[in-house]
């Protein structure tokens, strides 16, 4: 069966380009297009879809109001389709707080290059986006024993020295992203970012985690250094490496060829940091479509990191964790509200 979407855009060419771009796959099927919320509503009622896709900044009711109402009466994954520039950028940002599963960037019309390079992005969204819609079904009739280790017996305190915790995170990571660094404090250990999200809202992304979090939070610069109580987070459209030994870190910021479909790509992060920090690292794996990290996240595990993967039952999209799950690379599996306490055992300032 293909994915049913339905596409909500007040511009008309924009329409037209996402609804040329998404059929171009025989898995997706575009059911409709609507100029605005309320159009779309009354549409949408002959026959609903299985991913909506919207911009915000449209006459009549907001996107943001729309968001709310699909989430409350007929839950629907929701991919926002924006510019990176203007009030639509911010409240893209906002609508991933608010249960947006992911954010696309609006096609560049009339650059032919443009379009190629963003077609693989907006399809793999929709793909992963219907994955989260079918995610209750698919967690019941694919379980796998798991995890390779549990939460008991604890770990020993002082289990590891850790100098650096790298975070690997797609389709509906950005909130567990920030769950996690909310509960960190400003001793803990510099931590590394790849989340995949478009260009210029990584930024909006990092400063909006800034104002919530204890501990600091920015989109990573080349040469930034990596220390306590700093979150860096990689800039869209290219990659984050981290270079340089022991207590004097940072990162290298370099516009290469995507990996695994990506960039920034979770691998090129993890391998950096199983390079250069060795068994003194935490590695993350979280909910996304595909198997970015895995390879990355083996290279730590066999230097000696630690290796963590979030669960099949609260991923959005169990893609990425159970790649790593498959070639050995997990070492401890669990729901992302278990983590920071688990992290906190590892770093040996267990509470308990």
């Amino acid at each position: 069966m293909p994915i049913n979407v339905f596409l909500v855009d007040d511009s008309a060419t924009v329409r037209t380009v996402l609804k040329m771009i998404l059929e171009k796959d025989p898995e997706i099927c575009v059911l409709g297009v609507a100029a605005n919320a309320e159009i779309a509503l009354k549409k949408m009622a002959k026959q609903w879809p299985d991913v909506i896709v919207s911009d915000l900044e449209m006459p009549g009711m907001h996107g943001l109001e729309f968001l709310k109402y699909i989430k409350t009466n007929r839950p629907t994954p929701f991919v926002v389709c924006s510019s990176h520039v203007g009030p639509g950028a911010k409240a893209s940002i906002d609508a991933l707080a608010l249960g947006a599963v992911d954010i696309i960037a609006k096609p560049n019309i009339g650059v032919e290059s443009y379009l190629e390079e963003i077609t693989a992005a907006i399809t793999q969204s929709v793909k992963a986006a219907a994955c989260v819609g079918s995610r209750h079904t698919s967690v019941s009739s694919t379980r796998k024993t798991e995890p390779t280790r549990t939460l008991e017996p604890a770990v020993p305190r002082g289990y590891r020295n850790i100098s650096v915790i790298a975070i690997g995170s797609s389709t509906g990571g950005t909130t567990i992203v920030e769950h996690l660094l909310k509960s960190m404090s400003p001793d803990m250990p510099g931590v590394l970012i790849v989340q995949h999200m478009p260009k210029h809202f990584t930024e909006l992304f990092a400063k909006r985690l800034n104002t919530v979090c204890a501990i600091e939070v920015k989109e990573a610069e080349d040469g930034d250094t990596v220390h306590n109580g700093r979150a860096l987070i990689a800039p869209g459209g290219m990659h984050m490496k981290l270079s340089g030994l022991g207590s004097n870190l940072s990162v290298n910021i370099c516009d290469e060829l995507p990996v695994n479909r990506h960039k920034p790509s979770v691998d090129v992060l993890f391998r950096s940091v199983a390079n250069h920090v060795g068994a003194r690292s935490m590695g993350i794996i979280l909910t996304g479509m595909g198997e970015d990290g895995a390879a990355g996240l083996l290279e730590m595990r066999r230097v000696g990191a630690v290796a963590m993967g979030q669960d099949q039952a609260s991923s959005a999209v169990y893609g990425m964790p159970r790649a790593a799950m498959e070639i050995g690379a997990v070492e401890w599996q669990m729901p992302y509200l278990a983590m920071p306490d688990f992290i906190q055992q590892i770093l040996g300032n267990s509470k308990n």
